[in-house]
C-alpha cells in the first residue's frame, strides 16, 4: 500500500459506517428492481450451467432476490449488518429463504469458505468501493480461490472516463470521494492487472443510474494452475 493511501485508510475504513447509515435511513437506497449486470450475468450463468453463486457487496439485495427468483443459490455477502438484515427479511418474505444466504462480512478480510466453493462470483461496484489496489489484488486471488475450475467472476466498475473521475477529494491512486461517497476508478490497464489467473472473457462499457454513471462490465474466467 503506498505512502498517499496509507495516509488516506481511515477515512477508507469509515465507509462502513457510512454505509449502515445510508441503508438505515433509506430502505432501498438502489431501488427495488435488480440491475442491468444482473440480467446479463443470468444469462451468461444459465448458458453456462452455473448454480452456486457468491456476491460480493450485496447491498439491500436486489440483484441476489433477482438471482434467487431465477434459480440460483446465493450467499449474499456485506459489510454493512442493516444491509444483510434487509436481505434474509426480504427472502423469507418472498419464501426464498432455501436459495439465499445474507452474511455480514468485510471483503479485506479472508473468506471462510473452502476451495472451490462456487460456481460464480458477482458484484456490482464492490470493487470500485473505498479499496486500494493492494486491498484488490489480495481479494481477486481470494475469489479465484472459491471458485471451481472454469468458474466465472462477473463484476461491474466505474471507469476514468466517468464524470466524477478526478472530481471531489483525492483519496490517493485513483480513488476520489463526492458527496461522502468514496469511489475507485478503474482503467482497462488495472482490469487486466488484476486479472492473474484468470481469462479476461470480455470487457463491455455501460451507463447506469444519474449523470449517469458510467461502467465496465467484466467477465473473468478462472485459469486451472495446471496450465
Amino acid at each position: 500500500m503506498n505512502e498517499r493511501v496509507q495516509k488516506f485508510k481511515p477515512v477508507l475504513d469509515a465507509q462502513q459506517q457510512h454505509w449502515n447509515r445510508m441503508y438505515a435511513e433509506e430502505p432501498d437506497f438502489f431501488g427495488e428492481e435488480s440491475s442491468y449486470p444482473a440480467k446479463k450475468a443470468t444469462e451468461i450463468l444459465k448458458r453456462e450451467g452455473k448454480s452456486r453463486i457468491l456476491e460480493l457487496g450485496a447491498g439491500q439485495g436486489r440483484d441476489s432476490l433477482f438471482f434467487a427468483k431465477n434459480g440460483f443459490r446465493v450467499i449474499a455477502l456485506d459489510y454493512s449488518e442493516t444491509a444483510v438484515d434487509a436481505i434474509n427479511q426480504k427472502a423469507q418474505t418472498l419464501g426464498l429463504s432455501q436459495s439465499i444466504s445474507g452474511v455480514c462480512h468485510d471483503i479485506r478480510k479472508k473468506f471462510l469458505f473452502p476451495d472451490e466453493s462456487f460456481d460464480a462470483c458477482y458484484c456490482h461496484m464492490l470493487y470500485c468501493m473505498a479499496l486500494c489496489t493492494s486491498e484488490l489484488e489480495t481479494l481477486f486471488q481470494e475469489v479465484r480461490r472459491l471458485l471451481k475450475p472454469n468458474g466465472l467472476s462477473i463484476y461491474t466498475v466505474r471507469h476514468t472516463g466517468d464524470a466524477h473521475y478526478g472530481q471531489g477529494i483525492h483519496r490517493g491512486e485513483d480513488i476520489y470521494e463526492n458527496g461522502g461517497f468514496i469511489v475507485h476508478f478503474f482503467s482497462k490497464e488495472k482490469i487486466v492487472h488484476l486479472a492473474k489467473g484468470y481469462e479476461i472473457v470480455s470487457i463491455d462499457e455501460f451507463e447506469e443510474g444519474e449523470l449517469p454513471r458510467k461502467l465496465f462490465l467484466v467477465v473473468l474466467r478462472k485459469i486451472s494452475d495446471n496450465l
